[in-house]
C-alpha cells in the first residue's frame, strides 16, 4: 500500500490550473507569479499573473509581495523547472507557496484567460487536456451553475 502522505504532502505543494483559476473567479487571495524570463512574459502570460523571473525572488519578493498571502508559481510546462526554482526561493523567503503543474502550457490548452502587452489573447480549448463544449452548451452550463446560487 502507498503511504496517503505522499499525497497529502504533494496536493499541499502542488496545484493545477483548473484549481488556480476557480481560486481566480472565487476571489480567493492568491497571487499568480509567472516566473519566465521577460521574453517569455512579453510572448504571452496568464491574465492577473505578476511577473518575478526566478532568478530575482530573492531580491524583489519580500519588497513587492505580502508574505501573509499565498503565492502559486509557474513557468512554460511541465517540461520546465523555473516553477521549483520559483517555489524554491518563495518558500526560503517564508512564503506559504505551490508550484502550478502543467505551467502555462497547460493555463492556454485548457482555454483559460491569457493576455500579451497588446491585450487578451484568443481563447482555445484542447480536447485533450479539458471538456470541449460547444457555444449553445456553455451558456446552458451558465445558466445552470447561475441558477443554483
Amino acid at each position: 500500500m502507498t503511504d496517503p502522505a505522499f499525497f497529502v504532502a504533494r496536493l499541499a505543494h502542488e496545484t493545477d490550473p483548473a484549481d488556480v483559476y476557480a481560486d481566480q473567479r472565487a476571489g480567493r487571495d492568491v497571487v499568480l507569479v509567472d516566473v519566465r524570463n521577460d521574453e517569455a512574459w512579453r510572448q504571452g502570460r496568464i491574465s492577473g499573473a505578476l511577473h518575478l523571473p526566478h532568478a530575482e525572488i530573492s531580491s524583489r519578493a519580500l519588497d513587492e509581495l505580502d508574505p501573509a498571502i499565498p503565492v502559486v508559481v509557474y513557468c512554460w510546462s511541465p517540461g520546465c523547472n523555473g516553477g521549483v526554482r520559483g517555489a524554491l526561493a518563495f518558500a526560503q523567503l517564508g512564503f506559504t507557496v505551490k508550484e502550478m503543474i502543467g505551467g502555462y502550457e497547460y493555463w492556454v490548452r485548457e482555454g483559460q484567460p491569457t493576455e500579451d502587452d497588446d491585450g487578451p489573447l484568443p481563447r482555445v480549448f484542447d480536447p485533450l487536456v479539458t471538456v470541449v463544449r460547444t457555444a449553445r452548451e456553455a451558456r446552458v452550463q451558465a445558466v445552470s451553475t447561475s441558477s443554483v446560487k
